[in-house]
């Protein structure tokens, strides 16, 4: 099946196709706790205010985007800047494929060539996402209990960590995802799981 799937950056562009991915989990879960589907002129001013620092893929099988993941500031404090918070949004029609997996590491190998330090994820508890990061060598590192409602209840908040680089006493400037070399980001987008 991987033989057709390609991954690659994101584009305003792509807001629609992102957007009809993105609006079933609003409208039917609470893994994200956004209430109301954005318009598409929001999603696509989201992706390009993302794009400016971080990357924000695009997973596509047979030229379909089928799925998205990206980063964002963990914090908006200057002492955060090398801590990230990720995202991913699949179709159900390729989740449990590993191509979630692929997408993910992607963004991981890009991250740490911007010299991020920490990548956090925020999960909506019970579900299968605390298993998938698991599996990505994330560590549980927080507990919100009953911190958002949604569909008439309340819903814990687990955080998970994934350390990227070694914490040392300064850690190398972080680079803005533009600045990357094109060479190097198409490497890492379709590298083998």
């Amino acid at each position: 099946m991987t033989e057709k799937f390609y991954i690659r950056p994101a584009t305003p562009d792509d807001a629609q196709a992102l957007l009809d991915l993105y609006a079933p989990y609003v409208q039917q879960t609470a893994i994200t706790f956004e209430y109301d589907v954005p318009s598409c002129a929001e999603f696509a001013e989201r992706i390009k205010r993302i794009l400016r620092e971080y990357p924000y893929l695009v997973a596509e099988w047979d030229g379909e985007p089928v799925g998205y993941a990206y980063a964002i500031p963990f914090h908006a404090r200057t002492a955060y800047r090398w801590d990230v918070e990720l995202s991913i949004y699949l179709s159900p029609r390729v989740q449990r494929q590993h191509l979630g997996t692929r997408l993910y590491r992607a963004l991981l190998s890009l991250l740490e060539q911007q010299n991020v330090v920490t990548a956090y994820a925020c999960i909506t508890s019970p579900g299968g996402s605390i298993a998938f990061h698991d599996a990505l060598g994330f560590q549980k590192v927080g507990l919100f209990p009953r911190s958002g409602w949604k569909f008439e209840s309340w819903h814990d908040i687990i955080w998970m960590e994934r350390p990227l680089r070694q914490r040392v006493t300064a850690p190398e400037p972080f680079r803005p995802f533009p600045t990357l070399p094109a060479d190097l980001v198409s490497r890492l987008l379709n590298e083998p799981v």
